[in-house]
């Protein structure tokens, strides 16, 4: 893997340079090593990953698939802006997956998927220790990814996985502030009994805390905006970013 924005970079191996690239900048943009609104110049990159533009313009393609970077009118590509305007509607949308897919796993689960679910949440809260904000955001995907598998809807978890990676970014200011700050507890104290209510069979139950969970991060999340926006974080935005709208 690549050493990071400002280290040297290790050569993939030959005909991996597409993917190399795409693995290196995916890391830099969810860790926001790469801010929101970073431009990314094919030729640049080429040079910063000695390969031709080819492979990046690939690596690139793929982050546009998945809504990471925006292509822009006049052809060129900037990381994508974390639409605040639009966390509403995340909220939404987060909300109804993460309730489906654990009531699902209540009903369809196997012992082998409580299992995997259980190794999801011990490998989660060994991360929150060491707090690698990446890492607990990738180990956060893991676990709820878990669950929507013991659910066993493949159309669901495509779903689900696409919004998860969506909200990585979130997740990590979020990480990053409760680092900062000491207020509250990482999104971690509600993963032992999500997975009690779906090793139990009780899909009600789980339903009720896969939506506790979603409003949970909805409500620290705010606490975070209304804590930080003024701190002059670039969001990638040009105006009018106000964040404060939740559903009901």
């Amino acid at each position: 893997m690549g050493a990071g924005l400002d280290g040297e970079q290790q050569r993939p191996e030959r005909g991996g340079g597409a993917q190399f690239v795409h693995e290196t900048l995916h890391r830099e943009i969810l860790s926001l090593a790469l801010r929101p609104g970073t431009p990314l110049d094919e030729t640049q990159l080429a040079r910063r990953f000695g390969m031709s533009r080819s492979p990046v313009r690939e690596a690139i393609n793929r982050l546009s698939v998945q809504h990471l970077v925006v292509m822009l009118p006049n052809r060129s590509t900037v990381v994508a802006p974390i639409d605040l305007m639009s966390f509403p509607r995340y909220i939404e949308a987060l909300d109804i997956l993460q309730r489906v897919n654990t009531r699902l796993a209540a009903l369809n689960r196997t012992e082998a998927d409580i299992e995997n679910i259980r190794r999801c949440t011990r490998v989660f809260e060994a991360s929150v220790g060491k707090y690698d904000h990446l890492d607990m955001s990738a180990n956060n995907k893991a676990f709820h990814m878990a669950i929507a598998e013991a659910g066993g809807n493949p159309y669901l978890c495509r779903q689900y996985s696409e919004l998860l990676d969506e909200g990585r970014r979130l997740l990590h200011l979020h990480f990053e502030y409760l680092a900062r700050t000491s207020r509250g507890h990482i999104l971690v104290d509600q993963h032992p009994e999500m997975l009690a209510a779906i090793a139990d069979g009780d899909a009600e139950r789980a339903d009720e805390l896969a939506h506790a969970h979603t409003l949970q991060f909805r409500d620290r999340f705010m606490l975070f905006m209304r804590t930080n926006h003024a701190e002059g974080f670039d969001l990638g935005l040009s105006d009018g970013v106000a964040g404060e709208g939740t559903p009901a």
